[in-house]
């Protein structure tokens, strides 16, 4: 019969300062290049939704699996990345600086039927990509359109004209 080391199963055996720290600076490296890169392929599922269900997924299957020596590690790990992605949705609810610093703002794509094709290029959006989703707003020419944004989340929301 094996013996089970339930200590060495339970207890930390990192320093939970440094699973602390190792989990905070991933978690804010990985939020600042996904909303700096990834706007648009975020789309409906949030950034801090999107890294929080990878690190997760990555820092629990690590303890389940025994890569760390003791399951708390991993559950410390977990632990933190939940509480970076409560704290930043906290602070952006609560104070608009930090909305503005988290969340990109809406950028313009479409005036008065024209396409901005600098906010394209910036977000690599290409005519087609955007005709799809005018054609999807029910319309089929840009005339037809006031205003079209990428929104925070990387969604397009289009606004009609009203003489249309």
């Amino acid at each position: 019969m094996q013996h089970i080391d339930w200590a060495k199963v339970f207890m930390p055996d990192t320093p939970i300062l440094e699973i602390i720290v190792r989990g905070t600076v991933t978690y804010l490296a990985l939020f600042t290049l996904l909303r700096i890169i990834l706007r648009r392929e975020s789309s409906n599922l949030g950034i801090t939704d999107m890294l929080v269900i990878v690190l997760i997924a990555d820092a629990s299957q690590n303890a389940m699996a025994g890569a760390y020596n003791s399951i708390a590690d991993g559950v410390i790990l977990v632990a933190v990345i939940i509480g970076w992605s409560y704290t930043l949705n906290w602070l952006s609810f609560n104070w608009p600086f930090f909305e503005r610093l988290l969340s990109p703002r809406k950028l313009l794509l479409v005036d008065n039927g024209k396409m901005i094709k600098r906010n394209m290029r910036k977000e690599l959006i290409t005519d087609e990509e955007l005709m799809t989703e005018v054609r999807k707003a029910g319309l089929t020419e840009l005339q037809q359109i006031k205003v079209a944004f990428m929104e925070s989340d990387g969604s397009i929301s289009i606004v009609k004209n009203e003489k249309e």
